[in-house]
């Protein structure tokens, strides 16, 4: 069986927004050198045996065992589910947004939907490490989150569970000697071929859910409604912006890509940035298009206007200088003036 088959299959959010979960190629290349010992269920990008339509929603469960110290990790990128990770043994760099940090034998990560985090710095430990990711449907922090069917949890408890996760900045826990079984469970179940695993697979992720609010229940959990409001969402996105400003966006269509509708995403725009979504999407693209002039100076400035999404190479000055007071040629040369060495 082929176990790294990959279907690309990227995931459409509301109104068309399209997101890309992570391939997790570098785990993919480590295993074929013979680094490490690799064992997963997956569908979609993910590496690993394939999974079948009676675990839907579940994106990959699996681990990875390395015996000595590696020379790749996970940078930093996003999953569309929710994502626990489990570290046995060994040791191992870990970040989640800004905070930074080394598991530690007994270590159990969370993080949400799309929030950003990386496994290594930039190298991973030696240890062996688990994850499962479950897709709760959602693509910006104020969406409702929608469980696989198959979860067994009571309404209150899958709400309390959903409500704990989704408010909650602490990535890195303790986990509870009841959490490590349940993972020793799941390792056993991914080394035996003697079956169908589908069934077993439900009820050691329903377990380990149920685990988790337990866990959550006997700690000082510390909620924070901010984490899933709208603004988030609007705040997110624009960040993200900053990536590809050369797509032709409308308001409408950054409106969307948030998860929020016009009227909406643009008052949060103003609130954050006191500038109209357009202006901000014109400040990313002079800023894109100010590194690339000195960047690759083989590119003349209407192939920088074109990279950059502006319409033509006129309008392309025109806002240039009205913001930069110069043009983008005499930028360039100034630029260029500036790191030269003086004798």
């Amino acid at each position: 069986m082929n176990k790294f088959k990959h279907v690309i299959a990227p995931f459409e959010g509301e109104n068309g927004s399209v997101f890309h979960a992570d391939t997790c190629m570098p785990l993919v290349n480590a295993h074929q050198r013979s680094m490490v010992e690799f064992k997963a269920l997956a569908r979609h990008t993910y590496p690993g045996e394939r999974l079948t339509k009676d675990t839907k929603g579940l994106n990959t469960i699996g681990y990875w065992d390395a015996s000595f110290e590696q020379d790749w990790g996970l940078d930093w990128h996003r999953n569309e589910g929710v994502e626990f990770h489990f570290l046995e043994s060994g040791s191992m760099p870990y970040a989640v947004e800004n905070n930074e940090t080394v598991l530690t034998p007994g270590d159990f990560t969370i993080t949400r939907p799309w929030q950003q985090h990386k496994v290594g710095n930039p190298s991973i430990g030696v240890g062996k490490f688990y994850w499962v990711i479950l897709d709760v449907e959602v693509r910006r922090p104020h969406q409702r989150w929608v469980w696989p069917d198959w979860i067994v949890l009571s309404d209150t408890d899958l709400e309390r569970l959903t409500l704990s996760i989704r408010q909650n900045e602490q990535p890195v826990w303790k986990s509870t000697p009841e959490i490590k079984d349940c993972f020793k469970k799941i390792n056993a179940l991914l080394n035996d071929d003697s079956g169908e695993p589908s069934s077993k697979l439900r009820i050691y992720i329903n377990e380990l859910l149920i685990l988790i609010l337990e866990m959550f229940d006997r700690g000082k959990l510390v909620l924070n409604e901010s984490l899933t409001d709208s603004l988030r969402s609007a705040r997110l996105f624009l960040e993200e912006l900053g990536e590809d400003p050369s797509r032709k966006w409308t308001i409408e269509e950054m409106a969307s890509s948030s998860g929020l509708g016009t009227t909406r995403f643009t008052h949060h725009c103003k609130q954050l940035t006191n500038l109209t979504p357009m202006q901000v999407l014109t400040k990313k693209r002079l800023s894109m298009a100010c590194k690339m002039l000195v960047d690759q100076p083989e590119l003349s400035a209407s192939e920088v206007a074109y990279n950059c999404g502006f319409s033509t190479s006129q309008y392309f000055t025109t806002v240039f200088k009205k913001h930069m007071k110069t043009t983008p040629q005499k930028y360039r040369l100034r630029e260029e003036e500036s790191v030269k060495p003086s004798f």
